[in-house]
């Protein structure tokens, strides 16, 4: 990313964009009760609801965004349900230097294919990758016009490299508001 992104989430975050979005990612809850409570990076963390979801689970969560409009946000949510995670503010474009090997590693809804093979290569033993990305499709869906901010079909299994996938969908589904979404969902453990 550059200055120009950082920018550009900076202004969404404090014009109030994503407010209403603070219930957990559907397919982190629904496996949420099924991974051993650890070290947990959520990557592309923005305002932070799946972080907190984890730290309110038991997680030591540790938290990045390109976003410090975000990342406020994010930590004025910790500091009122008293939960503690670890916030960082990073480019995600340049090198993500990290001190902890992961259980748990959480894409949501952001495209970077090299990331999350090189983080799913890092995961801890029986450690799990969860990753959900918008799906390249000719359906009308919300979600980014951009192919680029997209996954195509076998892209988040070929990312997640040799772990053994417990969990592979690409398909439309119905968003929370009733509009219809296109997604590539995977669940892959390091076994």
């Amino acid at each position: 990313m550059s200055g120009k992104d950082r920018a550009k989430w900076n202004k969404r975050y404090r014009d109030g964009e994503y407010a209403q979005r603070t219930r957990p990612s559907a397919l982190l809850e629904s496996w949420i009760g099924r991974i051993p409570p650890g070290r947990a990076l959520d990557v592309a963390c923005g305002a932070g609801r799946n972080a907190l979801y984890l730290a309110a689970h038991g997680f030591e969560v540790d938290a990045v965004d390109i976003s410090g409009e975000g990342l406020n946000r994010a930590r004025a949510s910790a500091q009122q349900s008293g939960l503690d995670v670890n916030w960082m503010e990073r480019d995600l474009d340049e090198p993500l230097l990290l001190e902890h090997s992961y259980q748990l590693i959480l894409f949501i809804r952001y495209v970077n294919l090299p990331l999350i093979r090189k983080l799913a290569a890092s995961l801890a033993p029986g450690g799990y990758l969860i990753c959900e990305q918008h799906l390249v499709t000719d359906a009308d869906v919300i979600g980014p016009a951009n192919p680029s901010f997209r996954v195509r079909p076998g892209d988040l299994q070929l990312a997640a490299g040799g772990l053994r996938i417990h969990q592979l969908e690409e398909s439309l589904v119905e968003h929370p508001d009733g509009r219809m979404a296109a997604l590539a969902r995977l669940v892959a453990k390091n076994s």
